[in-house]
Formats: structure tokens, sequence, C-alpha cells
């Protein structure tokens, strides 16, 4: 028997157990007052003998894993292995990958041989977990239709366990916010042992490259990040901007104030088709588009070190992307403000205008900057645009037509193809992503303030 097998079974108990319930209730509701309606007595049923196996399916899946490993490494077979852990280790995939039908032999003979093993086990285990699953599926429905009762309260217990799965998945959320930096924070302090921490936040010097001697030129690396913050602002927060902010904001007034409802109705889903365009997408429309026609037009401009890869290009193809951001926060806080202050201006002899200069847009001010925030956050996270169109260079520079890299850019460097984790060039990678990560989120932070703190609230 399979866990999907099993999850199966424990859907049909579930189901069996929601009808027997209700059925239940139905009987009591006959036979007396009833506390709370039938359809909460199967869902009290079903949830009991749902949640409790589904959770021990979910535990018991990595934990099969590791008892397979541990059953296979300590049969006759596992204990011919090598010692070698990574060459051990790729055996075991290799013969994991031969038991399931992935390929149909490995390069090492080793593994052939021990594929049956590893399927026997994995059958095995999985057994034990499906039976064990099921089991408790039968109990915990059991246990619920044993308490139903005219008298008792099975809309509060479903309530109950509705609350306790929001509650799981809000903390589900805010776990993997911490996992996240806590694992990003680990590898950063691995990195702060080997490279001074003053010497990357404020160095101008980046160059990842490091020799395999000690006696090789460059062999210590240079990691200041300032190049490439600059970068990832110059691009995403000034030039991204430039091109949004603008075209985003009359966007949004044009739809919530000038177009006609047909016009808005067709013309809103079309714009907000941009931001469901694959980021690799415009990625292409940037090196092969954008980018030639800004290094022709650097050219045209006398500007002889316009490069085909730039940060012009890279801007104007991210703005583009995010307008639908900004488009959409300010057409909600546009269309929020009150029908009487546009009624108000209008009638003291404002034209219209005049209206959403004066009135509608300082009104809609601290959700256009919340929208504006969101959308900076959004770009200088960005990484495929800025592959392919802006280049690998970590100039320091404020020439738009010159190459520049980015944060991200430089973290799919460092950590593609196969790397140790011990060295400050691959180890530089988290440093990296978790000053992006804190940089980003104290933009959220701040778009959030701006919002509570500056929001009127209309009666």
């Amino acid at each position: 028997m399979s866990l999907g097998l099993a999850f199966a079974a424990i859907l049909m108990v579930a189901f069996a157990a929601a009808w027997a319930g209700f059925a239940r209730g139905k009987r009591l509701r006959t036979a007396g007052r009833l506390h709370s309606l039938p359809v909460y007595h199967g869902a009290y049923a079903a949830l009991w003998a749902a949640i409790p196996a589904l959770l021990l399916i979910a535990a018991w899946a990595p934990i099969q894993s590791r008892l397979v490993d541990q059953s296979v490494l300590s049969s006759p077979e596992g204990r011919a292995l090598p010692s070698f852990e990574m060459q051990r280790d790729s055996i075991l995939s290799e013969a994991r990958e031969i038991a399931f039908g992935q390929r149909e032999q490995g390069f090492n003979p080793q593994s052939t041989t021990l594929a049956p093993r590893i399927k026997a086990e994995e059958s095995r285990f999985a057994l034990i977990g499906g039976v064990g699953a099921i089991a408790l599926a039968l109990l915990g429905a059991a246990l619920a239709l044993r308490r139903s009762a005219p008298q008792f309260r099975a809309r509060a217990g479903v309530e109950r366990w509705l609350m306790i799965l929001l509650v799981a998945a809000s903390l589900i959320a805010i776990l993997t916010t911490l996992g996240i930096l806590l694992s990003l924070m680990f590898e950063s302090l691995r990195f702060f042992r080997l490279y001074p921490v003053q010497s990357f936040i404020f160095g101008l010097e980046w160059s990842p490259q490091t020799a395999i001697r000690a006696d090789q030129a460059g062999s210590s690396g240079a990691f200041g990040a300032i190049p490439l913050m600059w970068g990832t602002f110059f691009v995403g927060a000034i030039i991204a901007m430039i091109v949004a902010v603008p075209l985003g904001l009359m966007s949004a007034i044009y739809l919530t104030q000038y177009a006609h409802p047909t016009v808005r109705a067709w013309l809103k889903p079309i714009l907000e088709i941009l931001a469901g365009v694959p980021t690799v997408v415009y990625g292409y429309f940037a090196a092969l588009t954008v980018a030639p026609a800004v290094r022709d037009l650097g050219l045209s401009l006398g500007i002889s070190s316009a490069s085909s890869e730039s940060a012009l290009a890279a801007g104007l193809v991210m703005g583009i992307m995010i307008i639908p951001f900004i488009s959409s926060m300010a057409d909600d806080s546009i269309a929020a403000v009150p029908q009487a202050m546009r009624d108000g201006s209008l009638a003291m002899g404002a034209t219209r205008s005049e209206t959403i200069r004066r009135v509608l847009l300082p009104a809609a001010l601290p959700g256009v900057i919340g929208g504006v925030l969101l959308a900076v956050s959004r770009a200088i996270g960005e990484t495929m645009i800025v592959v392919m169109a802006a280049g690998l260079a970590a100039n320091l520079t404020a020439n738009p037509f010159a190459s520049v890299t980015t944060v991200t850019v430089q973290i799919v460097q460092l950590l593609t193809g196969d790397q140790e984790f011990d060295s400050a060039k691959t180890l530089a990678a988290f440093a990296l992503g978790l000053a992006l990560f804190l940089i980003t989120l104290l933009l959220n932070l701040i778009a959030l303030h701006v919002v509570r703190r500056y929001r009127e609230q209309y009666e």
C-alpha cells in the first residue's frame, strides 16, 4: 500500500463518517430538540476522521524516507557500499530511481543490486504508515460519532477545527518567512567569518572570482556590495519607476475617471495581462528588441560607450512589467474616494482635471505611495530581465547606456553549477540574499506604515 492509496482511503473514511454523522443527526432531530443541525454532526465526524490521519501521513512521509535509508544501509548490500558519503548517496539515488522505474540501470552495478531492497523497504514502511493512518481515521470517526447526542455542540466543534486550520495556515506562512531568514543568516554568518562585514557593506569593488591555489592572483576575492546595490536601485528603483509611475498612475486616472464602462471593462483586463507574462518573456523582449534599440540610440547621440547590455534597456522593460502593480493600487485608491467629494468639487466650479489634481489624488495618495513602494520591492527582486539585458559587469556608474549588474544576477552566477559551500565565493550569495531580503522587507514595512498612517477614514 502506498501513501497515495492510504490518502484516498482516508478520504473515503471521512466521507463515510460525514454521511453517518449526518444520518445520525437527522435521527436525533426527529427524536427531539437538536442543538446543532445534522450537517454539523456530519462535518464534525468527517473532520475528526480526516485531519489527524492526514497529519500522520504528512509526518510519516519524511520519516519513512529516513527509515528506508537506515534499513537499506544496515542490510548486507548496504554494508558493501563505499564509505565515502557522496559516492554512497549517489549510488542510493540511482538505486531509488531504478526501483521506481525512472531508469533501467545505473552507472554503478551496486545500484542495480540495491534497487529490489529499496523497493521492498519502501513498500513495507508505506504499508505501516498507511495502515496506521487508516486506523487513526477509523478511530477518529468512531469517537466523533459516539459523541453525537441531542445537546452535543457539534457546530462549536466544527468552528473550533476551522479556527485551528486557519491558525495553522497563518503559522505556516510566518514560520516559512522565519525559516528563510534563519537559513540566510546562518550561511551569511559563515561568510562574514571569512570576509569582514564592513568591507562587504562599504566595499566599492566586486570580484568574487577566487583561485584554486593560494599563490594565484586574486585568490582572496573582492566582495564589496556597493556596486551591486547601486545597480539594483539604478535599474529597479530609478529607471523602472520613471517608466512605471507616470504610465501606471495615468492609466488608473483614465480608467477610473474618463473611460466609458465598456472601454474600462476591456482595457483593465488587457492591462493586467502584463502582470501574468513570465519574466523570461520580458527578458527575451529586452534582449532582442529593446537592448539593440537602446544601443543604437546611444550611438546616434554620440555615446561611444553605449552597450548592447545596458541599465536603460533592463529598466525600461522592468518598468513596463510593473505598470499593472501601480495601476491596480492607484485604481483601487482613487475608486475608494467617496463620490460626495467629487460632486462637491464639481459643484464648486472646478473642472474634472482640477478635481483629479486637487481632490482625488491627495485623498488617494497613501494608497498610491504604498503601491509604488510595493512595486519597487518587486522590481529590485527581478532576475531574468537583468540577466538577459543588463549584463554582468559590476560597474559603479550613472550612465544608463553602460552595463551594470544587480544583486539577483550575482546570486544566480555564484550558485550556478557545482559549488563548494565552504568558500567565500559561494557563501557571498547568501549574504547578498540576506541584504536583499532585508531591503525588500523594509520597503514593505514602509509601504504598510504609509498606508496605515496617512489613510483617511471617510464616513
